[in-house]
This record gives C-alpha cells, sequence and structure tokens, in this order.
C-alpha cells in the first residue's frame, strides 16, 4: 500500500491510552504488518463495500481500511478509545466513510457486512469469531497463533479438534501470516496469527446446525475414547435421550474411532444418524 497513514504510535499518544493486558489491550504498531492486512481481502477480490472491524483501538487498522473500503464500521468498546475514534476521523465520519459503534462486540448488533477485517481481542476471539461465522462473510482476523493453528487444523493432527470442525462448518481456513509480539505494545505472552476465511457451504449437510455444534462439543470432550464411548458418556452435554440407539444403528468403523481422527463429513453422519435416532433434547450440562 502506497498511501500516507498516521503512524501508530502517533495515534497511540494522541488517544492518551497506552494499552493494558489486564483488559486485553494490545495496540497493534507495526506498520508493515497494518499494511498487509487489508490486503489478505483484495488479494483475492473481497468485496470491500462493506468493512466491519472489532476491536478498533486507537484506529491504527481503521485508517488503512477506510482506503480500502466503501464503507467501515468499527466496534470499540472501551468509551475512551470510542470517543477518540469519534473524533480523530470526524472527516470520514462527516463523510459518510465511516460509523463508530460503542460497545461489546458480544452484544451490539451488528451491521450488515461485506467483509470482517479484525485484529481481535484475544480474551473473547473465539466468541467473536463464531458470531461472524454464521453471517457467511470473508473474514481476515487476527488471534493467539495456537488457536489460528487449531482452527486451521486437520484430521489427524494434534491441533485437530472442535475448533477446526466447527469453523470448517463455514468457511475455508488458512493462515496467512505469523506476527511475533514484537509487532505489538504492550507485547502479548504470546505469538499471533492472521487467518483468512472464505465462507462456503460444507460437502455435507446436518439436519440442524445448533444440534450438529452441541454433539461435536459434547464428543470432543472425550477426545480420547472411541466415539463409541464418547456418545454413551456425553449425553448430558449433546441432549440425547438415547445414545445407546445411536450407537448400535452407527457404522462399526466410525464409531470405533477417537474424534481426532473423523472428518467433518464422518461427524456429520453421525450427528444426523444421533438427531434421527437417539431424540435430541435439551442438554441438562
Amino acid at each position: 500500500m502506497t498511501e500516507q497513514f498516521r503512524d501508530p504510535d502517533r495515534l497511540r499518544a494522541r488517544a492518551g491510552v497506552a494499552g493494558d493486558p489486564n483488559r486485553d489491550q494490545h495496540f497493534l504498531v507495526d506498520d508493515r504488518v497494518l499494511d498487509r492486512l487489508p490486503s489478505y481481502a483484495t488479494d483475492v477480490g473481497m468485496d470491500t463495500a462493506h468493512i466491519l472491524e472489532i476491536g478498533a483501538g486507537n484506529g491504527a487498522l481503521t485508517d488503512r481500511l477506510l482506503a480500502v473500503g466503501d464503507h467501515v464500521s468499527v466496534v470499540e468498546r472501551d468509551p475512551d478509545l470510542a470517543t477518540f475514534l469519534r473524533e480523530e476521523f470526524a472527516d470520514a465520519i462527516d463523510a459518510g466513510d465511516l460509523t463508530v459503534i460503542e460497545g461489546d462486540a458480544l452484544e451490539v448488533p451488528l451491521p450488515d457486512f461485506t467483509a470482517s477485517i479484525s485484529n481481535l481481542p484475544y480474551g473473547i476471539s473465539s466468541e467473536i469469531a463464531f458470531r461472524l461465522f454464521p453471517h457467511g462473510q470473508p473474514l481476515v482476523l487476527t488471534f493467539q497463533r495456537e488457536f489460528a493453528e487449531r482452527m486451521a487444523a486437520h484430521p489427524g493432527t494434534d491441533e485437530y479438534g472442535r475448533l477446526s470442525v466447527t469453523a470448517g462448518h463455514y468457511a475455508d481456513i488458512e493462515i496467512v501470516e505469523g506476527i511475533p509480539p514484537e509487532a505489538f505494545d504492550p507485547q502479548p505472552a504470546v505469538d499471533s496469527a492472521v487467518i483468512r476465511a472464505i465462507p462456503r457451504k460444507p460437502e455435507y449437510s446436518v439436519p440442524d446446525d445448533e444440534f450438529f455444534m452441541r454433539f461435536l462439543r459434547a464428543v470432543f470432550t472425550q477426545r480420547r475414547k472411541t466415539m463409541r464411548n464418547a456418545i454413551r458418556n456425553t449425553v448430558h452435554i449433546s441432549g440425547l435421550e438415547d445414545g445407546d440407539a445411536v450407537v448400535a444403528a452407527a457404522d462399526e468403523e466410525l464409531i470405533d474411532k477417537r474424534a481426532g481422527n473423523l472428518t467433518p463429513a464422518d461427524f456429520a453422519q453421525l450427528a444426523t444418524l444421533a438427531w434421527e435416532v437417539g431424540s435430541p433434547g435439551e442438554p441438562t450440562a
């Protein structure tokens, strides 16, 4: 990106907020990383008509998003930073190019958006990601590296788990860049990574998305056991009334495997069977 953007250190100084790890505030201050983040959307032709940014902080990324998006909406829960953003980007707001939404990204109504490009607060990054995924729009998001690797993992690997299957239910996930702690201030205690999520319909079908997610949560609590035992032992989580009926009707090869070795399509097959013969109700845990 060749345009001249606001210096992140000067932005932070003007905002008067130094960042606080105890409040999950780690400002991205590396110009090179900030410049690259929007390109992970534009390089693959994401629709940037309306970009949503979660956790805008002092606006270093916002500045760059305004250069590629027709409209940018940012969500910021810190009242002081939200006020600063309104003052710092008053011209963009007056021009109708920017909307500042003050509040918790897990609670405020989200606008219709065509893509989200965000450096997420790590403490609630999982909850935010799974609020964004069902919208079916492409995402470029920064996470803790370990979390990103689990999200992008494949069956049979150590990192593969419920997060991998649930994220993959909504989109193709790839890690596009690793980010060292030195790119942030204050520095986090972990490495970070940027994922790009391209939405797509899964290659399988499930009778009910909510039940599918609940079924996954249940069996992955016992990932070291075979699916035969995991299904039976977790009916209080999945809400199944008859786990034995599911086991009796299931393919022997599938239920003798452990969760970490099943593909998303395998889970869909078992969840569909559980829905049909297991009499799912409300979980008790």
